[in-house]
């Protein structure tokens, strides 16, 4: 296959990692890198069912040193651009598209990178679109194109959340959710809006946790919906209710929970159980603690692969995981300095204290603490 010309930095991904860690790099003034999306930007955004929207508030705060929760870079704000809180999918990925423009990014679409290997001056990445040579690579795949659909034997007879277009779309009147975090309740709460009679089987009564972290509790915005409709009858949400497996039967289906219970379900039900990590591709450059948790440098670069940096919601440090925009976004900077110095670039600092100020540049991890003392 043809082999394309060699780059300082590739960037694997066009969404709000990809996008918002390019941005830096054209204001550091790297001029010899690319971003390579194998759709177009923000693509996973586009997919998401049409009800869904960001769990984070967007508002435009920024001139009183609050940057907006959902900006990739200082000075933008979401919430200003399509004056509401909480964006769509298509939404978001219409900001996404604007910062590209505005910073011209040097993206290639149609790129699908589907192996990585890693040679003496740096690595060659193996897509449909020939080889790309890199010294540097940084990794900033998404996840919502990744389901997790293997959760347990028969949950490819299920449909997963993210096929769905638009909850609107389910014509059967009685649905059983399977997952408790933030895509089952979401799908379960639109449901309930269109009418629907809706059973959620969840292994632990997430809806009743206060953790203070809501990448691991569900978010205040999540809450408030389900408040709205937690007295309806038509819902009925069944913690510690582990589904262990399910079958197809005469005229359904049958769903087995860990308890020895058995449920039928006269509708295909459906599955929230989240999404596997893009990482999975490349999953050998990286090495995973005995949590199975990715081991990375204080800067964000594999320990395995020298060179490969990871940015967005894959990142973890310890307790802190970094799942949401705000906070992912904090080590854009962190990873964009680090390699303009092993570029042997001359650092622009005035920028650097831009993004920390803006709270966009967060190297100091003991001071994540997510509890709430009031």
């Amino acid at each position: 296959m043809e082999n394309k010309s060699h780059y300082d930095v590739i960037i694997v991904g066009a969404g709000p990692a990809g996008v918002g860690l390019g941005s830096i790099f054209m204001q550091m003034g790297i001029k010899n890198f690319v971003i390579l999306e194998r759709e177009y930007i923000g693509s996973s955004f586009k997919k998401w069912p049409e009800e869904m929207r960001l769990l984070t508030p967007s508002f435009p705060g920024h001139g009183f040193g609050l940057l907006d929760l959902n900006a990739v870079v200082p000075s933008t704000s979401p919430g200003y651009t399509f004056q509401t809180e909480h964006l769509s999918g298509e939404e978001y990925a219409e900001y996404l598209e604007a910062v590209a423009h505005h910073f011209k990014l040097p993206i290639k679409f149609g790129v699908n990178v589907t192996e990585i290997d890693k040679v003496e001056e740096g690595f060659v990445l193996q897509t449909n679109d020939g080889t790309y040579n890199a010294e540097f690579v940084v990794w900033a795949g998404g996840e919502f194109q990744y389901p997790n659909k293997n959760v347990f034997p028969g949950a490819e007879l299920c449909l997963h959340n993210s096929e769905v277009t638009s909850w609107g779309e389910i014509e059967e009147n009685e649905v059983i959710v399977i997952g408790g975090y933030e895509s089952a309740i979401d799908a379960a709460i639109n449901l309930i809006h269109y009418g629907k009679q809706v059973t959620v089987l969840a292994k632990e009564e997430v809806w009743s946790d206060d953790h203070p972290d809501p990448s691991i509790s569900l978010s205040p915005y999540t809450f408030d919906r389900l408040e709205e409709v937690m007295d309806c009858e038509d819902l009925i949400l069944r913690g510690k209710s582990k589904v262990i497996k399910v079958e197809q039967a005469d005229e359904g289906y049958v769903i087995f929970l860990e308890s020895g219970e058995e449920i039928f379900s006269s509708t295909r039900p459906i599955i929230a159980t989240g999404f596997k990590s893009s990482l999975s591709l490349i999953i050998e450059h990286f090495y995973y603690d005995e949590n199975n948790t990715i081991e990375l440098s204080d800067k964000d670069e594999s320990t395995v692969s020298e060179g490969l940096f990871l940015v967005g919601p894959q990142v973890r440090h310890q307790d802190v995981i970094f799942c949401f925009i705000y906070k992912f976004r904090q080590r854009f900077a962190v990873v964009a300095k680090e390699i303009g110095e092993q570029l042997g670039m001359e650092i622009n600092e005035e920028l650097f204290e831009h993004y920390r100020k803006s709270n966009m540049l967060l190297d100091d991890l003991s001071c994540c603490d997510n509890s709430c003392q009031c």
